[in-house]
């Protein structure tokens, strides 16, 4: 145990040394928004340790539940569902409920609950460190410290000095024993059919205290919990090989266009860990073990072997125009209908001081001059490059007189003049909610009007860049004004948009296709500036995303993955708001039974990247036909008819071609010109 304390120490030491050692300056200071002075936001001193508090913060983490409010809101640490309250950390290994409209994990009940005998219980947590994977919950005032590591069959609890140790359950205690009489494994059985594993470090007893409590008196060393995912001997015994190496952290490296990388840090032998269904699709070089499986949400976790993962997804073509090109007999229709929507710009007054609305505005426009490209009608281009320039510039110099850009120190990032005030303004983009919808649009026009104008581009070069490392930012040596990739999720492959909102559910996302826009739009600043390191990490992010809106929102009755239930699946061929621990039919501004805004947010914008989106033309059939009868009710506006009928192109040109032809309004980052281009690029 002395060497184990000492190899923990080393690696504490080590990591501490590397975040300490002063890094390389960039050549030239990232260019600031001013600063903010918000009323809304939390203060992250409560939970976060001091020595992080200097640097820009998560806001839209895998653990964001414990460090607002009270900490106490479950998150989903595949795959248990931990909670921390009271000086004590709970944990559950989920069962779910599936119906017609909802997907959910049982009501939160502890399986065990750990905590210091004798603590008061009336501290709570400090995240003393976290990674890409991983974040260490300790409790000073108990001696106790979680290394809670993403797919990590185990939960691992270092008690750094001796300390009685409960272990409690909001069931009932069938049975606790010493495993062959070793005392350094023991086997707990609960009324709900669960039986938990629990190893020490050093041979200890494990004594019943009564009212289902059990007792791990004056112990210090490392205590592991893990419970047995199935009745199979096998299964345990997989578990008693693997218990002595825990992980202490997970980081996650992007290497290339295609190719993303875990290292985790270890402490012990081989390493087991738990992949989820994109995981082992795009896994390339562990040990699988197909027979060991933990149920999730998000479908079967897979056991792993190895501190070391290479995740290597097919790279997608990320491209200003159409991957196939417009054939030259349809550029007449084409580009009647731009002469009409360019015209149009003329008398175009923004109406919105919405950061949302107003980047959507921007990146039609910004569409119009693209598919003028790819039609050869460069005469509308002037025109839309002045209107660009017009609607783009008084965000980046601060003269837009109904709201704007500033930087918000405490939690490192953007927030708009509106949300400072306002929780609900700009739909919380002054909490952080949906920072790579808004910006994703406002990036696309920036890299469009770069392209077309690379003079434009070069002045505001630094304010563009801003704006895309707010969400998109690799590391602090890229920008240390914001987080590490705030919107994006390493773990599972896609982003969210919660934000520092709590929720009992966990992260959340609805619009998957405008996550994909953010990371395409990013790859095509790359593109414009001639940063192909940007436009690699653009592209790949914009890949995984594409790959986990295929794998978790797009349903598939009987599809390869089998991720949902009959119930659900027979009723559903989109998730509507995907959470951590839930799946909904329904929408955050719609009911399941709009399907067609189901649909349609999950499509918009309609861009050359949207065919990889959707690049099943069998699934686009089911779609389409899923959505149609709904749009035979009261009230369906054609804004949303639209984007069906863009499905619908992707089996049935001339069908999609005659209903788009029909349309007379289209939505407010849609236009005519731009249905028509994606119907005759097919």
């Amino acid at each position: 145990m002395a060497s184990m304390l000492s190899s923990l120490a080393f690696v504490i030491c080590v990591l501490s040394f590397l975040a300490l050692t002063p890094q390389a300056a960039p050549a030239t200071a990232p260019f600031l928004f001013p600063e903010a002075q918000s009323a809304v936001l939390p203060d992250p001193s409560t939970y976060f340790a001091p020595n992080l508090l200097s640097s820009p913060l998560p806001t839209s983490s895998f653990f964001q539940n414990f460090v607002l409010h009270n900490g106490d809101q479950p998150e989903y640490i595949h795959p248990y569902i931990t909670r921390s309250a009271n000086s004590s950390l709970s944990f559950a290994y989920p069962s779910f409920s599936y119906t017609s409209t909802v997907v959910s994990t049982s009501p939160f009940e502890a399986d065990l609950t750990i905590f210091a005998s004798n603590s008061n219980r009336n501290g709570h947590h400090v995240v003393s460190d976290f990674n890409d994977l991983s974040v260490t919950l300790d409790f000073p005032s108990s001696n106790l410290r979680f290394y809670l590591v993403r797919g990590s069959p185990f939960l691992t609890c270092f008690v750094y000095r001796p300390t009685s140790v409960s272990i409690s359950t909001d069931h009932t205690i069938v049975s606790a024993s010493s495993a062959s009489g070793s005392n350094t494994k023991f086997i707990v059985k609960l009324n709900n059919d669960q039986t938990w594993l629990v190893y020490t470090s050093l041979p200890t007893e494990l004594t019943d205290s009564g009212s289902s409590t059990l007792t791990l008196k004056e112990f210090s060393g490392v205590v592991r919990f893990a419970v047995m995912p199935d009745p199979d001997p096998k299964s345990e015994g997989i578990l008693d090989h693997f218990s002595s190496c825990y992980p202490v952290s997970g980081a996650a490296v992007l290497e290339n266009s295609n190719t993303l990388s875990y290292k985790f840090e270890k402490i012990g032998g081989d390493l087991l860990m738990l992949a989820h269904p994109l995981h082992l699709k795009l896994l390339s070089n562990a040990t699988v073990l197909q027979d060991f499986k933990y149920k999730s949400i998000d479908g079967d976790l897979i056991g792993v072997v190895g501190d070391s993962w290479v995740l290597a997804p097919k790279p997608i073509p990320v491209t200003w125009n159409s991957v196939g090109g417009v054939k030259k007999d349809s550029f007449p229709e084409i580009i009647s209908a731009l002469r009409r929507d360019v015209d149009a710009l003329s008398s175009t007054q923004s109406t919105t001081s919405s950061s949302y609305f107003y980047g959507k505005l921007v990146a039609r426009a910004a569409r119009l001059a693209l598919i003028a490209e790819e039609v050869a009608f460069p005469d509308v281009i002037p025109v839309i490059r002045t209107f660009l320039r017009e609607k783009i510039e008084p965000w980046l110099d601060g003269t837009f007189s109904g709201n704007g850009f500033l930087h918000d120190n405490k939690w490192g990032g953007l927030v708009t003049k509106s949300s400072t005030a306002d929780p609900g303004a700009d739909f919380g983009f002054g909490l952080y909610s949906d920072h790579h919808f808004h910006l994703g649009y406002f990036i696309y026009g920036i890299s469009v009007l770069a392209k077309i104008d690379p003079a434009w581009g070069e002045k505001y070069k630094p304010q563009a860049y801003s704006l895309m490392e707010d969400f998109l930012n690799k590391d602090k040596q890229s920008n240390p004004n914001y987080p590490r990739l705030r919107t994006f999720d390493l773990y599972k492959l896609h982003s969210w948009a919660g934000g520092l909102t709590e929720f009992a559910d966990g992260r959340n996302q609805e619009s998957t296709s405008e996550a994909v826009n953010a990371y395409y739009a990013a790859s095509l600043m790359g593109k414009a500036y001639n940063d192909a390191q940007l436009e690699a990490t653009g592209s790949l992010l914009t890949t995984l995303e594409i790959q986990a809106a295929q794998m978790w929102w797009h349903v598939r009755e009987g599809g390869e993955s089998q991720i949902y239930e009959q119930d659900f699946a027979k009723e559903n061929r989109v998730v509507g708001v995907l959470w951590a621990t839930k799946r909904d039919s329904g929408l955050w501004f719609a009911t399941a039974e709009a399907r067609e805004i189901r649909l349609g947010i999950q499509i918009l914008p309609v861009l050359p990247v949207t065919e990889v989106l959707f690049s099943d033309a069998g699934f686009a059939n089911e779609l389409v036909n899923w959505a149609l009868p709904a749009l035979s009710r009261t009230g369906v506006t054609e804004g949303w008819k639209g984007f069906v009928f863009a499905l619908q192109g992707m089996y049935d040109k001339e069908g999609a071609l005659e209903k788009i032809r029909s349309l007379k309004e289209f939505d407010d980052g849609n236009s005519r010109s731009n249905l028509l281009w994606w119907i005759h690029s097919r």
